[in-house]
């Protein structure tokens, strides 16, 4: 898939000779690019320069790092804004870790800027695989309630129907989130597993049934008679709550 002339990228990294390369590049191949070294910067170009289409973070960064940044984004008005995240580390942890806080990709230094953009495309690409009306949109309300259940998107937090805070893991919570922005609507597991981890389901993969199969638990939903995530066969899986939206 060939990005769309219209296509605006920020770029934060701190290393200026890999961010005046990757404009160049970038903007060979048509892309739109703004780029910025630190955190601050990255504030000020979403306010300025906005809305982007991806964001391309380095995690580690002067003063605020690249993990920060991406849970600071996913928390607030950019939670929808794909993020590739860069470092100079191949560590499985760090890679873990990145998706954990939410970002879409991970590429390691040092790497190709061909390599680059075919990750972007494919970041784009899943991004835009629902249809228009089932993306999520930018401005939602920061406390969505479902039956006796409440979820605070700000803090990320899950209420049980005695107020009592139920611990998620980034998984667990960014699966619930796509299932409250898309309620009523049957997801493809290969739907799930692109929003919530930012990648393409491999053959037989069942990673996105042991991550329903958490969650339920977590919610306390029966998986022979549930009450929310309930399983279309041979489809995938719908949420049959009604999601209410409070400020």
């Amino acid at each position: 898939m060939q990005a769309k002339p219209s296509d605006h990228v920020l770029i934060v990294d701190d290393d200026r000779e890999i961010r005046d390369l990757l404009t160049t590049y970038l903007v060979k191949n048509g892309l739109r690019v703004v780029a910025v070294p630190t955190g601050r910067h990255m504030r000020a170009a979403l306010e300025e320069s906005g809305p982007f289409d991806l964001i391309v973070l380095d995690l580690m960064l002067p003063g605020e790092d690249g993990l920060t940044l991406c849970r600071d984004l996913r928390a607030g008005k950019y939670k929808a804004t794909p993020i590739l995240m860069l470092t100079a580390r191949n560590e499985e942890a760090d890679r873990i870790l990145g998706l954990e806080m939410g970002a879409d990709d991970y590429l390691a230094k040092p790497f190709a800027a061909r390599e680059l953009l075919a990750r972007m495309r494919a970041v784009l690409r899943r991004t835009r695989m629902l249809p228009p009306n089932m993306r999520v949109a930018e401005a939602a309300s920061h406390r969505l309630a479902f039956g006796e259940w409440e979820v605070d998107t700000v803090a990320r937090h899950l209420l049980d129907p005695s107020g009592v805070m139920v611990a998620l893991s980034g998984a667990e919570y960014r699966l619930l989130r796509v299932f409250l922005d898309h309620p009523q609507r049957v997801l493809s597991r290969d739907q799930l597993l692109s929003l919530t981890q930012g990648r393409e389901a491999e053959l037989f993969e069942r990673s996105i049934d042991l991550l329903v199969s958490r969650l339920r638990q977590r919610l306390r939903d029966d998986a022979r008679e549930p009450r929310y995530i309930k399983t279309v066969r041979s489809e995938g899986y719908v949420f049959a709550s009604a999601v209410e939206s409070r400020d």
